[in-house]
């Protein structure tokens, strides 16, 4: 065979198969894949760009919520921190509820005893000296004697009839005092209701 022939068969099989590829619809689909790959790949696709004026429009709008969500989170916690340092100390002023009681208690047994009004006095000295000091802090006691029971404030321990009508539904006596440290409540009152 000559080089002619060579040609002439290689054109021939070469039709053969393009003719294959055309009647066959499976050969044509992957082709049309093939093609459409290529586009996803960006390279025959141009992207639309947008006009200075557009893009400036978005990196600004872009700024303005960045600086918006910033002063937010600066806001946000600089209002946490304050609520911590509030509400820093309540543990300690807390466990020193139970010291207030026990002045409260040898006050009265001294008196009672109607001995050693200077050691009474001592007493009531330190006690003004550290109420002073918690009130400083933002502690206040709670005065719930004669006032109306409240569930946010009271903690009723028990109802006995009451000695006046104008007492019923009110608190008749405090067994243990309340406290509120900056507005809120730390402990509640513990107190007899009239009904």
């Amino acid at each position: 065979m000559t080089e002619k022939d060579k040609d002439s068969v290689k054109g021939e099989t070469l039709a053969e198969e393009e003719q294959v590829k055309t009647d066959n619809p499976e050969n044509n689909s992957e082709e049309k894949d093939s093609t459409s790959e290529e586009a996803d790949d960006g390279k025959s696709a141009p992207e639309e760009e947008k006009s200075p004026e557009e893009e400036l429009a978005d990196l600004n709008d872009r700024f303005l919520r960045l600086y918006s969500e910033f002063d937010n989170y600066k806001r946000r916690t600089a209002k946490e921190r304050l609520e911590l340092f509030k509400t820093a100390g309540e543990d300690i002023i807390v466990s020193l509820l139970p010291v207030l009681d026990d002045f409260d208690r040898a006050m009265k047994a001294a008196e009672d005893a109607k001995e050693g009004s200077e050691a009474k006095q001592g007493m009531e000295l330190i006690k003004n000296k550290l109420m002073v000091t918690l009130k400083q802090k933002g502690l206040e006691p709670m005065d719930s004697m004669g006032k109306p029971f409240d569930t946010d404030n009271h903690e009723a321990i028990t109802k006995i009839p009451a000695p006046k009508k104008k007492l019923k539904g009110k608190v008749v006596d405090v067994i243990e005092k309340g406290f509120l440290l900056n507005g809120k409540v730390i402990r509640h009152a513990k107190v007899v209701v009239g009904s």
